[in-house]
């Protein structure tokens, strides 16, 4: 709504001379913003006026309180004092010949009962040590609390997942070395523990219905001293010894199973990494080789060129490099959902705390999801059921209890920026607006939206410009609050088209747009689609002085009635 203001221009009741005993009321008033808005969580206003020639008594004393009346009740504001020019009292004077200016301005609580309200000013005035009575003035109506349609509800909170894996891949390795330029196997190597590990571990895989066996490899290896011919002869024969020697025992374990076979004639890059992990004197020189050359016969000649450490290399690297590697990539089948399922009604212990959060997300039922959450909280303390406890919460308009389970969470995970984003909206869903800022410095790299969150916030503190800035293109109803208060319109009734899914607050604010664009249709409706919706938005319509001009209005009042 384009701010108007709300202009009194009304004559003394009583004119004052410099003999009488009568003082005036301000005249021509202005108050901003008329209608009276929620900013924030405060009821602002601006008053002026002027105080007429000639009226205002020399000896007088006039205090002007502002009053807030609604419902029943009133509220009353700080007040102002203007005195005559030969008064010594405390006060603004003001001169009898020229007149003044008043000016005051003040502030209120906000209360949701001040949707019909009134500003009124209050006078107390005194001549000399006379009570002279002024009456109270009405200067303004309340109040527009579209500002209020901006709910923290509006943005989606964050689950913080589980990590459950249907399958877990599990790998094992083992080598087999051989002697400088051979490729026979020797007993030595393939009954070492490495190698009978493995090979028990494949027959298990094997056995285990729970575990499958996903790729067997056996790979076969030249150290990159030698010729290349040489090696890559050599390589292929280690690879193709060691791969009969597994078929066998495989054969005898009465495992069936693919094996891959892959060969590397000169291993530089197990070279690389063994001198980069040795602890070789020189081993510098040798790495700025490695980087310098590509070509596998220069390489080799410059190593053999640092005669000072070619021979601890030979002694001490190339050996390991002189190898075949058989490599088992096993997959670990974990529970089903109705294994976990069964286990979570009869014998939760038998779940780990992945299993158990996964098992919550196998039911759309709010009170079973909740027992389960409770059951992984109670069982693991795992910050993520204490946090996924407090979305539920919030969700159900629990918000107290939803910050109770976000401050559990916190405690285990206090720089999660997940939790610290889902607290900041429950803590602007109860109006702490100190404690949702705090929140919202720490939830940068949260998976959930934060500008949004960062927008509403703004909204709700009543910086329009920078909510405007949080929201950027967001397509939510806050971000068309923001934009209603920002006087855009047209990018209001955009945005608003734009919902993902609409709801009874969309339906609502595009009435709010249409009022203030003076479309009438647009205000049936919608409003109509608000109360299909939800109901309850008859007696808002009824009080919202977003739709005052619609008072005599016979079709709007069908509508809300």
């Amino acid at each position: 709504m384009k701010k108007s203001l709300f202009l009194v221009s009304i004559f003394a009741v009583a004119l004052l001379t410099s003999c009488g005993n009568s003082m005036p009321q301000p005249e021509q008033i202005t108050v901003n913003p008329s209608p009276l808005a929620v900013v924030g969580n405060k009821v602002n206003a601006d008053i002026t006026g002027t105080f007429p020639v000639k009226k205002f008594n020399k000896k007088g004393i006039l205090t002007v309180t502002p009053v807030l009346k609604f419902d029943g009740r009133e509220l009353v504001g700080e007040p102002v004092t203007y005195v005559g020019e030969k008064v010594k009292e405390n006060g603004t004077t003001v001169n009898f010949k020229e007149g003044g200016k008043y000016t005051q301005s003040c502030s209120f609580d906000y209360d949701p009962a001040m949707a019909q309200s009134e500003l009124y000013l209050r006078f107390t005035a005194k001549i000399g040590k006379k009570e002279v009575e002024v009456p109270e003035l009405k200067v303004a109506d309340g109040l527009v609390e579209t500002a209020k349609m901006a709910q923290a509800e509006d943005n989606e909170t964050v689950l913080t997942a589980d990590k459950f894996q249907r399958i877990i891949q599990e790998m094992q390795e083992a080598d087999i070395k051989f002697l400088i330029q051979q490729a026979n196997l020797r007993s030595s190597e393939t009954g070492s523990q490495s190698v009978k590990d493995l090979q028990a571990a494949i027959k298990d895989a094997n056995n285990d219905e729970k575990k499958e066996i996903n790729k067997l490899e056996v790979s076969g290896y030249a150290s990159p001293d030698g010729g290349v011919e040489l090696n890559t002869k050599l390589a292929k024969q280690r690879q193709e010894n060691t791969q009969k020697f597994l078929q066998n025992q495989m054969k005898k374990d009465k495992v069936n199973a693919e094996i891959e076979a892959n060969t590397t004639a000169e291993d530089w890059d197990g070279f690389q990494k063994a001198m980069e992990e040795s602890n070789i004197q020189d081993k510098d020189l040798v790495l700025r080789v490695l980087s310098m050359y590509n070509d596998p016969e220069e390489r080799e000649n410059q190593i053999k060129n640092l005669s000072s450490v070619f021979k601890t290399i030979a002694d001490d690297v190339l050996p390991a490099l002189r190898r075949s590697r058989l490599i088992l990539t096993t997959d670990i089948i974990g529970k089903s959902d109705e294994e976990i399922q069964k286990y979570m009604k009869e014998d939760p212990s038998q779940l780990n705390v992945e299993e158990m959060l996964y098992a919550a997300t196998l039911t759309e039922d709010k009170t079973e999801k909740m027992a389960i959450y409770q059951k992984a909280a109670d069982q693991f303390n795992d910050y993520r059921a204490y946090n996924n406890m407090g979305m539920l919460h919030f969700e159900n308009g629990n918000i107290a209890e939803a910050r109770r389970q976000y401050d559990k969470a916190l405690a285990i995970e206090p720089n999660n920026a997940d939790v610290h984003y889902n607290a900041a909206l429950a803590a602007m869903a109860d109006n702490d607006l100190p404690k949702a800022e705090e929140h919202l410095g720490k939830a940068a790299g949260t998976s959930g939206d934060l500008k949004a969150a960062q927008g509403t916030y703004y909204t709700m503190k009543g910086d329009y410009k920078a909510a405007k800035e949080a929201y950027g293109n967001s397509a939510t109803n806050n971000a068309a609050v923001q934009q209603i208060l920002n006087e855009d319109y047209a990018g209001a009734r955009q945005t608003l088209n734009n919902v993902k899914e609409p709801n009874a607050t969309t339906a609502y604010l595009l009435a709010v747009v249409g009022a203030r664009t003076n479309d009438r249709d647009a205000v049936y409706t919608n409003m109509k689609v608000a109360i299909e919706r939800d109901a309850d938005l008859k007696a808002k319509a009824q009080k919202d002085i977003e739709f005052a001009k619609f008072a005599d209005d016979e079709q709007f009042a069908a509508i809300v009635k």
